[in-house]
């Protein structure tokens, strides 16, 4: 009898298209198996005991539910042994990133990809300049140097099988499975700080942008783009009578372009930026920090807030830590709390049991640029051709033969266009116009070399451990003033109920010159002739305001102490704080909570100057602006709209001029720019050069930026202005500061978080920054947020951008980033009292 089988004829393929699906199946469940086991094979254990050869007694680490550890100790060298496995735990291949970069040695890791940004570093010299700072270092500086390299060996020798020490690395060996990471030493510690220095250089951003603006317009033109602060609108940070008074006059400027600069903008472009300045206006987003005193609280003691605005990455910039000696005496005095960089000992924003401070950057000048006349290996110093210093730099690269790199440096510093061997070619005729041009020679070459005062050994290490453990303001200031690189404003509060601010840093005095513009280094008119005294920086004591408040603006008004610079921010940020915490005392006593909503205020600050003129005008979403109270909030409508057209004017009334690269990023120089221009129907800025139909007005390009807005945002949120939400073009995405760019997507997948919306915008005291000459995407975010409270220590707040854990898919990794977005803290325990009964697990350390 035969079956009816209908499906007989297809049995034999069907059967093996199960079979090869089952293997498929059994073969991904393998491998998931085992990706899960390589991925949590690195997670750190946090609970139970461990041992930490090197102890001298058991030390505690207790963390929350995010993850934070608070270490408990008897001495401080267990306290920072023990800060340094945990870090190690946590963040080692983020630590072991950075100091491959800071020596420039990434090629060792990635190969011939990163061999331009290594030239750039190792010209630089950041790793030389921390292994001479070595010898600077004070007794107990170097003791917890040494035991926080001790800390992360320890955890390394443990860890040191496939996977075992991050999912980074098992990456790393699909294309490098020879690497081993060497043990950690202090000097690795040391050079981050060059890191850090570098990314917040002050003006050099804007020496640059002068030089390249100037080689397709006047100087006049180009000093237009460069308004001076206003003084009468946004107040500096100290008043009359706090700093030495001076008189500075600025000079002219002495360089007008030159092609040698133009290569050296391309150049430090490439240097990588480990705490995320890259590619963005460090005047225009800056940090926010302000203190308000006792009088004014409600609890009747100083509350002090703070948010560094640093560039967007997985993991987070910072680290939360607490280093706490179980028994404070002279012999183990640390009792501090706040935010950590992995890979450095210590606290470096926080507060300890009597006292709390915040950064913001100074901005002050720091650097110059030197063109200088070159012949074979010498270069002209005032008639007399004397020799450079010369160097060369051996490169391993992984998978190639090792690149010998020659390093030419003058007396200024080394010559930095010279990074790029195709440079030859862009230097000769380098110099386009300079204030005393210099005689034809044969044979003459122009190259730029760079003056920078973190290329000089420097104390900044030794301020760190002293500020860690400073109880008033005498030793605060102690501390600051070997606080030498990168110059920073701090601010200051202590539990007496005493607030200040001090400006700490080395800033050059010149015999001529103000830094706006590159030098003639020839000449010996623009040398630095010594720095200003630390007793003539700008700072505050008990003001009789009863508050203080920084983010980027001026420090001082003219005459009111030394030159510092006079590229700062424009002061719409600072301003914007100031009038919140007025209006805030007018009404009542200000409090922690209002604090965190000052932190969160997104108002736009030139939108109250461009708007009525946009209204005159006709656009389709022109509507939205009558109700609107220019807060850039995520569902805005109208902030969706604004920020779509400001993008567009300044493309419409400055990109047929300028050249790429210093085009309008939006930030609030381009605030001032345009305040005057609005006032100025028939400025020749209106004019669009490219088109043949007549000179353009004012309203002839603001009604071409409405309608160049109106059909972008159509194309990207559609038709309808009511559908229309700034958090929709306003998105950040979490970006893993190696992995995250390898443009494989299935690799990035693994490390990247995201897209949140974000709030805020560029120069809004919530500083989510973006580039209008790239778009909307957030490229800036207040890095952390932090309200100290300095009548219960144990009521502060915090909160990081992404987690503690630099492990993906560890639970805390990317578990705060959403309360970040959303502007919501969480609680800050730092007694141990109050750190216990937060901890949910606890880890002994032991011998």
């Amino acid at each position: 009898m035969v079956k009816f089988a209908p499906f007989a004829r297809f049995a034999w393929p069907i059967r093996w298209l199960f079979r090869v699906l089952t293997v498929l199946l059994v073969l991904a469940v393998v491998l998931a198996g085992a990706g899960t086991w390589v991925v949590r094979q690195s997670f750190p254990q946090t609970d139970g005991q461990l041992a930490l050869p090197g102890l001298t007694a058991p030390v505690t680490v207790y963390r929350d539910a995010h993850g934070i550890p608070q270490i408990f100790a008897d001495t401080p060298d267990d306290l920072f042994r023990a800060q340094g496995y945990t870090h190690a735990q946590d963040r080692f291949w983020e630590m072991d990133f950075r100091r491959k970069t800071t020596a420039g040695r990434l090629s060792e890791l990635f190969g011939s990809a990163t061999l331009d940004i290594d030239k750039v570093v190792r010209t630089l010299g950041w790793r030389r300049v921390a292994e001479q700072e070595l010898a600077l270092l004070t007794p107990e500086a170097r003791r917890a140097l040494d035991a926080y390299a001790a800390g992360v060996n320890a955890w390394l020798t443990q860890h040191d099988g496939f996977g075992s020490r991050s999912l980074e690395y098992a990456v790393l060996a699909l294309t490098n499975g020879d690497y081993t990471p060497e043990p950690w030493t202090p000097a690795d510690s040391l050079a981050w700080l060059k890191a850090m220095a570098w990314d917040l250089r002050s003006n050099m951003d804007e020496e640059l942008e002068r030089a390249l603006d100037a080689s397709v317009l006047p100087v006049e033109r180009v000093n237009q783009l460069f308004p001076a602060y206003p003084f009468d609108r946004h107040q500096p940070i100290v008043g009359t009578g706090s700093v030495k008074d001076g008189e500075f006059d600025p000079g002219a400027p002495t360089v007008a372009a030159t092609s040698a600069l133009r290569r050296v903008s391309e150049a430090l472009r490439k240097v990588p930026s480990l705490i995320g300045t890259e590619g963005t206006d460090r005047k225009g987003i800056g940090s926010n920090s302000w203190v308000v005193s006792g009088e004014h609280t409600d609890t009747g003691k100083p509350l002090l807030a703070n948010d560094p605005h640093l560039g967007p990455r997985i993991p987070s910039i910072w680290y939360q830590a607490g280093l706490h000696c179980r028994t404070r005496s002279a012999a183990c005095p640390y009792d501090v709390s706040g935010y950590t960089f992995s890979g450095l000992p210590g606290v470096v924003i926080g507060h300890n049991h009597r006292i709390a401070w915040g950064f913001t950057n100074l901005g002050s000048d720091v650097s110059d640029l030197y063109v200088e006349r070159v012949k074979g290996d010498t270069y002209e110093v005032e008639g007399t051709w004397t020799p450079l210093q010369t160097r060369t730099e051996r490169i391993k690269v992984a998978g190639g033969a090792p690149v010998d790199l020659k390093v030419r440096s003058t007396k200024h510093g080394p010559i930095i266009s010279e990074v790029y061997e195709s440079a030859t070619d862009a230097l000769s005729g380098a110099v386009r116009s300079l204030a005393r041009p210099p005689a034809a020679d044969q044979g003459i070459e122009h190259a730029v070399a760079l003056r920078w005062t973190a290329l000089d050994p420097g104390q900044t290490a030794n301020s760190m451990v002293l500020l860690n453990k400073a109880e008033n303001w005498d030793q605060f200031r102690a501390a600051a003033a070997l606080f030498e690189a990168p110059a920073q404003n701090l601010i200051y509060a202590d539990v007496d109920g005493n607030i200040g601010y001090q400006a700490p840093g080395k800033i050059p005095v010149r015999s001529e010159g103000n830094g706006q513009w590159p030098a003639a280094g020839w000449t010996g008119e623009q040398e630095w002739t010594g720095y200003i005294p630390f007793a003539e920086l700008p700072y505050a004591y008990n003001p009789p305001e009863g508050f203080i408040a920084t983010a980027n603006n001026a420090a001082i008004a003219p005459g009111n102490g030394p030159f510092l610079t006079s590229d700062w921010a424009y002061g719409y940020r600072s301003q914007r704080i100031v009038t919140r915490i007025e209006d805030t005392l007018a009404a009542g006593k200000m409090t922690a909570a209002k604090m965190g909503e000052i932190q969160m205020d997104s108002a736009h600050g030139f939108a109250p100057l461009l708007v009525p003129h946009l209204t005159r005008l006709v656009g389709r979403g022109t509507e939205l602006f009558e109700s609107w109270h220019f807060q850039q909030d995520r569902d805005s409508a109208a902030a969706a709209y604004f920020n779509v057209v400001w993008k567009n004017l300044l493309a419409r009334v400055f990109d047929d001029e300028l050249p790429e690269g210093a085009r309008p990023t939006g930030g609030d120089r381009w605030f001032e720019i345009m305040r005057t221009l609005l006032e100025d129907e028939d400025s020749a800025w209106w004019d669009d050069v490219r088109t043949k139909n007549g000179v353009e007005t004012r309203d002839d390009i603001l009604r071409a930026a409405l309608a160049d807005a109106d059909a972008e945002i159509g194309e990207l949120l559609g038709d309808d202005p009511a559908g229309w939400r700034w958090g929709d073009l306003h998105t950040l995405d979490l970006t893993h500061e190696t992995f995250g760019t390898s443009g494989i997507a299935p690799i990035e997948a693994l490390f990247n978080r995201g897209p949140l919306s974000a709030s805020g915008g560029k120069d809004a005291v919530n500083a989510t920054g973006w580039d209008s000459t790239e778009g909307y995407a957030v490229n800036w975010v207040p890095s952390m947020r932090m309200v100290v409270d300095l009548a219960d220590l144990d009521r502060s707040r915090w909160v990081n951008l992404t987690g503690a854990s630099g492990h993906a898919y560890h639970p805390n990794y990317a578990d705060q980033a959403e309360l970040w977005a959303n502007g919501e803290t969480t609680p800050w325990p730092s007694t141990e009292k109050a750190v216990k009964a937060a901890a949910t697990q606890t880890l002994t350390l032991h011998p």
